[in-house]
């Protein structure tokens, strides 16, 4: 695998380079309430600036179907520059005559912040007249939004039509640190949970060949219940499930190497939390954790791990009543991890139920995608590594 790294770049002085992050952070009150993924892209933000080069940061905020204030990134931009302890200069729009005249004064070593891409409805497009207006104004495309490069986006995709284009230091760590999931050291145990089994079918049937075992959880493990005929009572699935997970059964018996739950704790009608066999699940029960049952089980798996992959937590954590089974894979991951195994943790959610943990260090990569993650280990199209990478 190769990549078109910004450390292969000469003589960045006062070149204008357009940088494409991800800082889709959550914001409360006018102010960022986690500035995890700003953070993550300083390293890039601050190789630019000191090689002298004139720095235009462009990225999305949510997903508004027209420009609002709630959506807009002066906040993010304020909270750039408290950590660059620097001017961060922020333009009201993304493309125009005001906004390509304001990149033209920049000096070296400045810095300005775009206003959300998607206040336009063309960046969704992977509109090609828009990505020329992005780009009209600089020298070099620089890509550090690995979470989004599985999105065929204008400044994603279209962009580097126009400009000479490299991945960012975050984007290459993110792409190094993944690969080495397609080419374990065994055994490899992959742990997956959430909800949604038509993005996490593909990730499944990719590593299947290639892993000891396969750990399910979350409504993820409802799908695969739901399939055997077994109540999940008001549990959450997904309706369009069946197909997807079909494929994982042979001769109507579930593939050896995939693991479902053992036990479950559930949310009665009456709100309680109770401990449930899976053939015992009520119709009036919602599935909302694995049991203690279901964590002893999954720890053998994981400590005799060399590689491990976390993608979707196992349960409703946010509820301290269902947080037990997340905490403890959580726990059990990092534990496991830097060191007897190499550690891979991706997804919002994932990441998030991790950091409750205090044990994030300890995880070889903690990465800042949760969709591009899956698509990418799935072996799924990633519009925004095309020219950056070659495998």
């Amino acid at each position: 695998m190769r990549i078109r790294s910004v450390h292969q770049l000469k003589k960045l002085k006062s070149k204008i380079v357009f940088l494409r992050v991800d800082f889709n952070v959550p914001l409360k009150n006018g102010r960022v309430a986690d500035d995890y993924r700003i953070k993550a892209g300083l390293e890039t933000i601050k190789f630019l600036l000191d090689q002298g080069a004139r720095l235009v940061v462009a990225s999305h905020l949510g997903e508004p179907d027209r420009a609002t204030a709630e959506y807009s990134l002066k906040p993010v931009a304020a909270r750039l520059k408290s950590l660059l302890k620097q001017p961060v200069k922020f333009l009201p729009d993304c493309v125009g005559p005001k906004v390509e005249a304001a990149i033209k004064k920049m000096a070296a070593g400045e810095i300005i912040m775009l206003e959300n891409l998607r206040f336009h409805q063309a960046e969704y497009a992977n509109d090609a007249a828009f990505a020329k207006q992005l780009a009209r104004p600089a020298d070099i495309y620089v890509s550090d939004a690995f979470s989004v490069s599985h999105r065929a986006q204008a400044s994603v995709s279209a962009i580097k039509k126009y400009l000479p284009s490299y991945a960012g230091l975050l984007l290459a760590e993110e792409v190094s640190a993944l690969h080495k999931i397609l080419k374990p050291k065994k055994p490899l145990v992959v742990i997956m949970g959430g909800a949604k089994i038509s993005t996490k079918a593909p990730l499944i049937a990719k590593l299947y060949p290639r892993a000891s075992h396969i750990l399910l959880g979350g409504a993820l493990a409802n799908n695969f219940f739901k399939f055997q005929h077994r109540e999940i009572g008001a549990s959450l699935c997904d309706n369009d499930a069946p197909a997807d997970i079909k494929k994982f059964f042979k001769a109507k018996k579930l593939q050896t190497k995939i693991i479902l739950p053992v036990d479950v704790i559930v949310s009665t009608k009456d709100g309680q939390a109770e401990l449930r066999h899976p053939e015992k699940v009520q119709r009036d029960d919602c599935i909302l954790d694995i049991g203690p049952a279901t964590i002893s089980l999954y720890a053998k798996f994981i400590k005799k791990a060399n590689t491990l992959v976390w993608n979707g937590p196992l349960g409703k954590f946010e509820q301290p009543s269902f947080k037990q089974g997340t905490m403890s894979i959580a726990r059990l991951v990092a534990e496991r991890s830097s060191g007897p195994a190499y550690g891979v943790v991706g997804g919002g959610e994932t990441v998030a139920a991790l950091k409750l943990t205090q044990m994030a260090e300890y995880v070889d990569w903690v990465s800042t995608a949760g969709g591009a993650m899956l698509t990418y280990l799935g072996g799924g199209k990633m519009p925004g590594l095309s020219q950056i990478i070659k495998q």
